[in-house]
């Protein structure tokens, strides 16, 4: 990957403003999620939130994909293409990214949502991946190395959890492009890879497996999948290299508040 672009406070707003329409509409999806319903009505509705607010869904014509959101379901990894045919089941895990293009600067994150009653050691892996998730935000911080992050990640979900964690899929950097440098890896060595400095804005997104790390692409050129079918989890967040702590620049409170709010979705 190439150059890393720092970004100045007023930038970071703006990064910020895009990631706030993103969570927006994960919390619609929290609140209409359920049994019955098909990926494209979720996809229709997102698209339509994001326009009413002035902003272009990022993924749509993205390296030609088709949808406003990625939409994966159970041993679906990421970049799942939401259908007319993709129903939504009782017990189904669904994984919903989503990225938005306002004022010149992307934003991006994910969540992945448990439909009813889901098997107690899929509930557990969503946990330990989005746990997974803020200990490596924990080390998202200036004067750290990028390593640090990866290694947090790793440490939490494949070391002490047993988990597979997905090597050919990594978190980026954000700004004006959805994909900047530097990759962040959710695997790797503590102290190792670039310093982390203040205005650097990345995605931080585990993708932890029950079974094993090993994925597959789908036919579609899309779709990654898990080997041995087992499920995959997957939660993200931007956030802001500063000082003492990371600044979270997308937001999972209205998603949780709406889930408590939807009888057919399992809070974590």
């Amino acid at each position: 990957m190439g150059m890393i672009f720092y970004k100045t406070d007023e930038e970071i707003e703006l990064v910020r403003q895009s990631c706030l329409v993103v969570s927006k509409v994960l919390a619609l999806v929290a609140g209409m999620i359920r049994p019955g319903l098909t990926g494209d009505v979720i996809d229709k509705a997102a698209e339509t939130l994001i326009r009413d607010h002035g902003g272009v869904p990022s993924f749509k014509g993205y390296n030609g994909f088709p949808a406003t959101l990625c939409v994966s379901v159970n041993e679906c990894v990421v970049h799942g293409i939401p259908t007319k045919e993709q129903e939504f089941k009782e017990g189904d895990i669904v994984s919903v990214d989503c990225g938005v293009f306002l004022n010149n600067f992307h934003g991006d994150a994910a969540y992945t949502f448990a439909l009813g009653q889901v098997d107690p050691s899929v509930m557990r892996l969503l946990k330990v991946t989005r746990d997974s998730l803020y200990k490596g935000i924990e080390q998202a911080v200036a004067g750290k190395r990028l390593g640090d992050v990866s290694f947090a990640i790793q440490q939490y979900a494949e070391r002490e959890n047993r988990y597979g964690i997905v090597r050919e899929l990594v978190g980026h950097g954000v700004g004006h492009d959805l994909h900047e440098a530097p990759e962040v890896p959710n695997y790797g060595k503590r102290g190792s890879g670039p310093i982390l400095k203040e205005g650097l804005v990345i995605a931080i997104e585990p993708m932890v497996n029950l079974g094993k790390k090993d994925v597959k692409t789908a036919r579609d050129g899309w779709t990654v999948l898990t080997r041995d079918k087992r499920p995959s989890a997957h939660y993200e967040h931007t956030v802001a290299i500063r000082k003492d702590k990371a600044d979270v620049l997308s937001d999972h409170t209205g998603i949780e508040a709406a889930i408590l709010q939807n009888p057919n979705v399992q809070a974590i």
